[in-house]
Parts: C-alpha cells; sequence; structure tokens
C-alpha cells in the first residue's frame, strides 16, 4: 500500500530525510552526470532526487499514483507534476530518455506493469534507475521511514524482475548503511559511515540502487527438440482359427 503524500513530504523536510536525499542522489549524480538535451521522469515520490537534476535535463516531469497522492511540484513556475494511474501512464511511446522509480515499485500493486508501462515510455536505448527498499537492511524493518514500508527487495527479485520485463541492467549499488536515527551525532557521521561501508562492501544497506537500459528484444532460447513417433495404426495379423477336438483325420 502507498504511502500518503504528505507523509513523504514530512520525511525528507526532516533532518534524516535530508540527509537520506544526499545519501541517495550521489549515486544518481555519478551515473546521470549529463542530461542536456534530455527528458527526464519521476514515477512515485522523486521530487526530492528530482530537485537536483532542475537546470539540467530538457525537461522534467513528476507522476504520483492515485493511491498516494500528488504535491505540487516545482514550488515555482509552472507544475510539472500530475496524478497518475501507474499501469497507465498518460504518455506516447518511446518519449522519455530517463525514468527514475523511488517510493514506487515496493509499493506497487502490480510492480510487473509498472515496468512494462517504463519500458513503453522510454525511448530506445533509454535509461533506468530504480531506488528500491534493501530486504536485508535495517530501514526496511523499520516503520519509522518510507523505506520501511511496502515491498522490500533483494538484488536477486529485482534482476529477475527487470529481465522479465525486458530491462538490461548495468550497474548495481547500496546506499542508506547509516542507521534510520533522527539524532544529530549519527546524522553529522553518515557521509563518513557511507564512505567506509561503501569502501568495504558491507551488508545491511538501506536500498538498492540499479540501473538499466532498456532491451529492444527477448533472446529466445532455442526449443528443446520435440521427438516425432509414427502413428501407430491397429495391425491384423491372420491366424489359424483353431479345430475342434476330434475332427478331421487322426495323424500318427
Amino acid at each position: 500500500m502507498a504511502l500518503d503524500v504528505t507523509d513523504l513530504r514530512g520525511f525528507y523536510a526532516s533532518s534524516l530525510g535530508k540527509t537520506a536525499n544526499h545519501l541517495v542522489c550521489a549515486h544518481l549524480a555519478r551515473r546521470w552526470d549529463n542530461l542536456a538535451g534530455l527528458s527526464v521522469l519521476g514515477l512515485g515520490y522523486a521530487t526530492p532526487y528530482l530537485d537536483r537534476f532542475r537546470g539540467q535535463a530538457l525537461r522534467l516531469l513528476a507522476m504520483m499514483p492515485a493511491e498516494q497522492g500528488v504535491v505540487n511540484w516545482p514550488s515555482e513556475g509552472a507544475s510539472a507534476s500530475a496524478l497518475i494511474d501507474d499501469t497507465m501512464l498518460p504518455l506516447p511511446d518511446s518519449c522519455i530518455d530517463r525514468v527514475l522509480l523511488a517510493h514506487a515499485l515496493e509499493t506497487a500493486e502490480h510492480p510487473r506493469e509498472l515496468l512494462e508501462e517504463v519500458w513503453r515510455v522510454l525511448t530506445p536505448g533509454g535509461r533506468l534507475i530504480v531506488v528500491a527498499p534493501n530486504r536485508s537492511g535495517l530501514w526496511a524493518r523499520l516503520d519509522s521511514t518510507p523505506f520501511g514500508h511496502g515491498r522490500p527487495f533483494s538484488r536477486g527479485q529485482l534482476h529477475d524482475l527487470m529481465r522479465e520485463t525486458l530491462f538490461s541492467p548495468i550497474y548495481w549499488s547500496e546506499a542508506l548503511y547509516t542507521p534510520p536515527l533522527n539524532r544529530a551525532m549519527v546524522l553529522r557521521l553518515a557521509p563518513a559511515i557511507e564512505g567506509v561501508s561503501a569502501k568495504l562492501s558491507l551488508p545491511g544497506a538501506g536500498v538498492i540502487v540499479v540501473e538499466a537500459t532498456k532491451q529492444l528484444y527477448r533472446l529466445v532460447g532455442a526449443r528443446r527438440a520435440r521427438r516425432s513417433f509414427p502413428e501407430l495404426a491397429p495391425a491384423l495379423t491372420p491366424s489359424l482359427s483353431p479345430r475342434p477336438l476330434g475332427s478331421g483325420r487322426d495323424l500318427r
């Protein structure tokens, strides 16, 4: 079930939410360092992350599922946000260059259909980044943050889901090693905790960050050859009918 947009907005306005935004955005900036001339779509509640790309992309759109609710975004200028059905995006085919899913996949009622719609609106060679709660991380086990709601994923589950919907993962990373505690000392140490944990590849990160490209053709494995057998028709074989006992000549 999707969180209410008021709760999401409140979290990202808090000190913990601002820290989480900063740590995740560091991964996004490394992958999408040049968006000049590109159209970018954020699905779910991606506006805190989309803010980083304002002034870079040709077009920025924010779409939020009806179950969650919508906020006006950006706060100044023309609105670029819309309330949508996440399995029927109001966009034509192949019109978006980059899609960011945040607080979307884990709360979607039909995650496969959501990814199929993302595939439809992405241009050939378009890219998708998913930020999803890590099922083995601490953030997914506490409902004090938005990452503790919905369905968390393992890396294997995300990989299988993407391959089923014609996406090819090209980059994997993890973020939010910092404990989800809204305490000044923890937040002050967050960048150092993040850096050391990532360098040592420690388990238990709060979210998985995966980037994938749109796959245009499905790889079809060779079908197993089926052995064919000729149809067997019933055959009548002549046989001698038995003689009654005592009939005919007695042969000695």
